[in-house]
């Protein structure tokens, strides 16, 4: 019996991570959405900011919003932090599975840069943690305390690092790296800020000590720019599932008016749970994730070839590229089992599976990963014939 050891914690750590990032991501929109539709109660009452009734599962709810902290410590109190942390750490986990420990396959694309499986994983590492350093120098700087520049100048940033990344990186890892760089800055919010101020606020409330309001100032600011940064990063984690945006010849740029598309659209909400309905950003943010979709499109073809190519051609072009890893027993080092279940090894599997051929080998190129093979343009052309011929065996 074979055990796939990296299958298995492919399959539990995603699991994990999809479960914590729904944890904290709901966590996240829904006390944005609370704080924006807070109310001053009537009469007022001391230390409230806002408060507000709501109904759900056949209860009514009543919450109230303290600017520093209540007169007196509750003696339950929640600390919402291990969602975030499980999600980074599961995620982290996972990215050490597939990308590091298959960094061969996955990450390294010799026809970008020929790294070391060591040298990869360090320029990634340095890329996530330089990442978390340059946000925090950013935040703690005076540009941290005006938010609109303080927005364009990290969004700069992650372009920056997202063209860096595509130069050097495969398709499928420069956006995974990208996406870890936004998962880290997140997480490093909570973990450095939020609820390190958190835990200073209830120690001086317990001293009998002033509380700083800047503390929950600080962290409030925080909480935003993750919510902000949420469907951005959301995007990344499917994005392996759209070649024709990872491997576009600008899939940097594709991903940053993504990212901005994201972002207006969740400004639109935020501002809409804040009694202001402004479609405007909607709209922007429609129109990007449009221009995506028609840049998308616009990716030049290879040469198509006049001549007809017969099933004997196409067949042994999949053999010589695809087959290692899809069929029904791959020989590739780094899979036990066709990839998505797809084998190409039999005539039937071939036509099969034509139309995701054309899609991934002929159409956006990004298969085989890397290109460890050297798939040329014409090989593509000339299996791209075959398909649009009707994918014909003998």
């Amino acid at each position: 019996m074979t055990y796939d050891l990296a299958g298995w914690l492919n399959l539990a750590l995603r699991w994990l991570h999809v479960i914590a990032g729904v944890a904290w991501i709901g966590a996240s929109f829904y006390f944005v959405w609370l704080d924006n539709n807070l109310r001053a109660p009537d009469p007022p009452k001391d230390g409230v900011k806002g408060e507000l009734w709501a109904v759900h599962g056949g209860g009514f709810y009543h919450s109230q919003k303290y600017m520093t902290a209540p007169a007196h410590m509750p003696g339950h109190l929640h600390w919402f932090k291990w969602e975030a942390y499980t999600t980074w750490l599961s995620g982290f986990a996972l990215l050490c599975v597939i990308y590091y420990w298959g960094a061969p396959v996955y990450l390294i694309d010799a026809g970008k840069h020929a790294f070391t499986q060591i040298q990869a994983i360090g320029t990634g590492l340095a890329f996530i943690f330089g990442g978390l350093l340059v946000y925090e120098a950013l935040c703690r700087s005076p540009l941290g305390q005006r938010p609109r520049l303080f927005g364009l100048v990290w969004f700069a940033v992650l372009t920056a690092a997202a063209w860096a990344l595509t130069q050097l990186f495969s398709d499928r890892g420069a956006f995974i790296h990208v996406g870890a760089i936004i998962g880290t800055a997140m997480v490093g919010n909570v973990f450095l800020v939020i609820i390190p101020n958190q835990r200073r606020i209830v120690a001086d409330m317990l001293a009998e000590r002033a509380v700083d309001p800047r503390l929950g100032a600080m962290g409030k600011q925080r909480s935003v720019h993750n919510n902000y940064m949420t469907l951005p990063v959301l995007f990344i984690m499917i994005s392996n599932h759209y070649p024709a945006i990872t491997a576009h010849g600008s899939a940097w740029l594709l991903l940053a008016l993504i990212s901005l598309g994201g972002v207006s659209i969740r400004h639109f909400f935020n501002l809409r749970h804040h009694g202001q309905t402004r479609h405007e950003f909607l709209f922007i943010g429609a129109m990007l994730l449009f221009a995506v979709s028609v840049l998308a499109s616009t990716r030049p073809r290879p040469p198509q070839t006049l001549d007809a190519v017969t099933f004997p051609q196409a067949q042994a072009i999949v053999q010589k590229h695809c087959v290692t890893c899809h069929a029904a027993v791959p020989t590739h080092k780094g899979f036990t089992a066709p990839p998505a279940g797809a084998a190409f090894d039999t005539p039937a599997g071939l036509v099969r599976y034509a139309p995701r051929i054309r899609e991934r080998a002929v159409e956006s190129a990004s298969m085989p990963l890397g290109n460890e093979t050297g798939m040329t343009d014409e090989e593509r052309a000339r299996l791209g014939a075959w398909i649009d011929g009707g994918a014909k065996t003998p």
